[in-house]
């Protein structure tokens, strides 16, 4: 499985970005989950979105109402609309899949996906 993000980069608190995540060895299925993580220095990498195959959708409270984690399975290709964005979302921004179930209370934790990207940079100034 490769993932390979794209569409980081440095904007003004208010503006808008989306991330996107090729995914190529990945076979998207019913139990199959996807998601957004961050990191800045020094700290742990937080779950931001994810997405099950079936739709099912999960955020992080302090993204609620600004993000939006969505995938088109025809293009094999995650996506993470950003608006509203704030100087707290500068990070490193990474994609991450699994295969197999896991559990809702487990969809935005690290430990819970197996594969990830190289990440993208979003940097937002006040």
């Amino acid at each position: 499985v490769q993932l390979v993000e794209s569409g980081g980069g440095s904007v003004q608190s208010g503006g808008s970005l989306r991330l996107s995540c090729a995914a190529s060895g990945y076979t998207y299925s019913t139990y199959s989950i996807m998601g957004w993580f961050r990191q800045t220095p020094g700290k742990e990498r937080e779950g931001v979105a994810s997405i099950v195959g079936d739709g099912s959708t999960m955020y992080a409270d302090s993204v609620k109402g600004r993000f939006a984690i969505s995938q088109d399975n025809d293009k094999n290709t995650l996506y993470l609309q950003m608006n509203n964005l704030k100087p707290e979302d500068t990070a490193m921004y990474y994609c991450a899949a699994q295969r197999r179930p896991v559990s809702w209370w487990a969809r935005l934790s690290r430990a819970a996906f197996d594969y990830w990207g190289q990440g993208t940079q979003v940097t937002v100034s006040s």
